[in-house]
């Protein structure tokens, strides 16, 4: 089959990532009889450098007119460090949703046997850890109106808006995450102070009735951070709303043991988009250091979700979790003897290359 991939590397250790990630793409290809024609993009900072705009009409154009996007890190401590500008990289993230129609953010959390010591909680806390977080992209905070600042400056406003239809499609895509799971979904929420949060209450429990054999639990989302290092194993499908999802998907991250180690998909209309949950790590950059398993994860959920190659998708987490067997990492997981950025990505498509067609 042939596939049209729309590559975003971004900034900081973003190239390097994705380099790994195309390695990997590249190794199945070869091993399953597929092509992929790969096509690069500027965004984030570098395309703000380049052309004034953090998501050029050419970046958009490409991605709208690929199969999917693989996208590595936008972020630079130049924009970062200066509330004064007017354009920041994290803005193309923002338009691309927008205009990709990218409603849902899909991350998984689970852990591996091998780095059970990383994790920063208790063994018997992480130990078969296996979490869907499923974050709301278009609507919140993050795209409210009003906001801004007033005249003299010394106040600032951010209004949070959501509809129901902006609700209701997220959550059936997690009832349907549920359904193939252990029929367990979690809505977290505000509802005892927040108006948007008792409408994501009071939607998720119309959308409940549709799926008859999901069991709804409802969950504050200070007691649900809470929940997550007290008691991690007790949730399975968590469903929420842009800022909380943001925050939440974040704290859960740790529970692995390294930011670098997670995937994520962001589920679009059309064209979808993949990309590990980390940043940009300006400070590597350029360093050959940065852990690639979360973006060569992400190519897996790409496999699985956008192309439906279920097959290929497990073949690239099946050698991922080899190489870490192997002890073949970066140094965020392995300070006495790590391996490279691309040490890892060399290792983890030979393995696809040589290795069976099946786990």
């Amino acid at each position: 089959m042939d596939f049209k991939i729309a590559v975003l590397p971004g900034d900081g250790i973003g190239p390097e990532i994705i380099d790994q990630a195309i390695k990997v793409i590249t190794a199945v290809g070869n091993k399953f009889n597929h092509s992929f024609n790969f096509r690069k993009g500027l965004v984030g900072a570098i395309a703000i450098d380049k052309t004034g705009n953090p998501l050029p009409v050419e970046t958009l154009e490409l991605c709208k007119s690929s199969d999917a996007v693989l996208f590595g890190a936008i972020g630079d401590p130049k924009y970062d460090n200066n509330p004064a500008a007017k354009v920041r990289p994290e803005q193309g993230l923002l338009a691309m949703r927008k205009e990709l129609g990218l409603y849902a953010n899909v991350r998984p959390v689970s852990t591996f046997p091998s780095l059970i010591d990383k994790s920063p909680l208790k063994k018997e806390l992480v130990q078969g850890v296996d979490i869907m977080m499923i974050r709301e992209l278009t609507g919140g905070i993050y795209f409210g109106k009003p906001q801004g600042r007033s005249e003299d400056g010394n106040t600032a406003y951010d209004t949070c808006v959501y509809s129901r239809y902006e609700i209701e499609r997220v959550v059936r895509l997690a009832c349907e995450y549920a359904m193939k799971r252990s029929k367990k979904l979690t809505v977290v929420d505000k509802a005892n102070v927040l108006a948007t949060s008792r409408l994501w209450r009071e939607t998720a429990v119309a959308i409940g009735r549709e799926y008859k054999d999901v069991t709804l639990d409802f969950m504050f989302v200070d007691n649900a951070a809470m929940q997550l290092i007290q008691y991690p194993s007790r949730f399975d499908v968590i469903v929420t709303e842009n800022m909380f999802g943001d925050i939440l998907s974040d704290e859960a991250s740790v529970i692995t043991g390294s930011l670098g180690l997670l995937p994520s998909a962001s589920i679009g209309l059309s064209t979808s988009v993949f990309e590990p949950i980390h940043g940009s790590y300006p400070q590597a950059a350029g360093k050959n250091i940065a852990n690639p398993v979360g973006t060569i994860l992400s190519a897996a959920m790409m496999f699985e979700l956008a192309f439906k190659l279920k097959k290929e998708a497990e073949i690239i987490r099946y050698a991922v979790e080899k190489s870490i067997d192997a002890d073949c990492v970066t140094e965020d997981l392995n300070r006495a003897n790590p391996k490279s950025t691309s040490q890892v990505g060399d290792w983890i498509s030979n393995y696809i290359h040589e290795g069976p067609l099946s786990r």
